[in-house]
């Protein structure tokens, strides 16, 4: 009886983190980066496409930088014509499906950043996941999209 008991407890042990690997492996991390702000400005904001292969629904429920003091999972909202942002709880992502984390839309908010972002460096992220899986991702600073667009209209006025 004691034999069992241990083989079944081994059993166990073996097949819980197969599960959550597998669980893991359901959800790709696309295309993530980080906005880069000037010097001196407190805060940021990571985006990325999340794709769930699996036949679940998942949620981000959680995301950790070093880079900044506190993370949190934020939304943006239409209020009265006006657009605010709201931190949420978690962004669902449906199975076989994308979400896209954007300016605009969903995203990774870096509060209280600990030091300047520049460009062509990388932030590393941890996002945690419903199942208590976790992907770390290494995000690249890029200038925001307005602003590269701002500097390549000004070099083909030079021209």
């Amino acid at each position: 009886m004691k034999f069992r008991s241990s083989a079944i407890t081994l059993a166990a042990a073996l097949v819980l983190p197969l599960s959550i690997l597998a669980g893991e492996a359901d959800l790709t991390v696309v295309a993530p980066y980080v906005r880069m702000v000037p010097p001196g400005t407190p805060n940021s904001a990571a985006f990325m496409t999340i794709a769930n292969n699996g036949t679940s629904d998942r949620r981000l429920v959680k995301a950790d930088s070093p880079v900044a003091r506190a993370v949190e999972l934020h939304s943006h909202t239409n209020e009265q014509g006006l657009m605010r942002m709201r931190q949420v709880s978690a962004i669902e992502v449906k199975a076989k499906s994308r979400t896209e984390l954007k300016p605009g839309g969903y995203h990774v908010m870096l509060i209280d950043l600990r030091q300047s972002l520049k460009e062509g460096e990388t932030v590393a992220l941890t996002l945690t996941f419903d199942d208590g899986s976790m992907s770390k991702v290494d995000a690249p600073v890029r200038k925001p999209q307005a602003l590269l667009e701002a500097e390549q209209a000004s070099a083909h006025g030079r021209h």
